[in-house]
């Protein structure tokens, strides 16, 4: 793997993990656990890297995962009560 390819992903997951602490910070922010779908309408949406489709699809009812355009993702734990990234596409190495 290429030291470029390296850093793209790294920098993928870094990403995942600040808008993790952005919900975070809105659900503090809040004073109460806001369903998980407000998170993604206030939070995520605006970032401009959710998969719409393929949330809406797969991301479960109440919402518990959100697919970014790239392989990661949040999924959010209940008993946590807080978003973690996880993988869910293919890397390219």
């Amino acid at each position: 793997m290429t030291e470029t390819a390296q850093v793209r992903y790294i920098d993928m997951v870094d990403e995942a993990w600040k808008i993790a602490e952005q919900a975070q910070n809105y659900t503090n922010s809040l004073g109460h656990e806001p369903a998980t779908q407000e998170v993604l309408e206030k939070v995520f949406l605006p970032t401009g890297l959710v998969d719409v489709s393929k949330t809406a699809k797969e991301g479960g009812t109440p919402l518990l995962k959100v697919f970014f355009t790239n392989p990661y993702g949040l999924q959010y734990r209940p008993d946590h009560k807080n978003w973690i990234p996880f993988r869910h596409g293919e890397l390219k190495l």
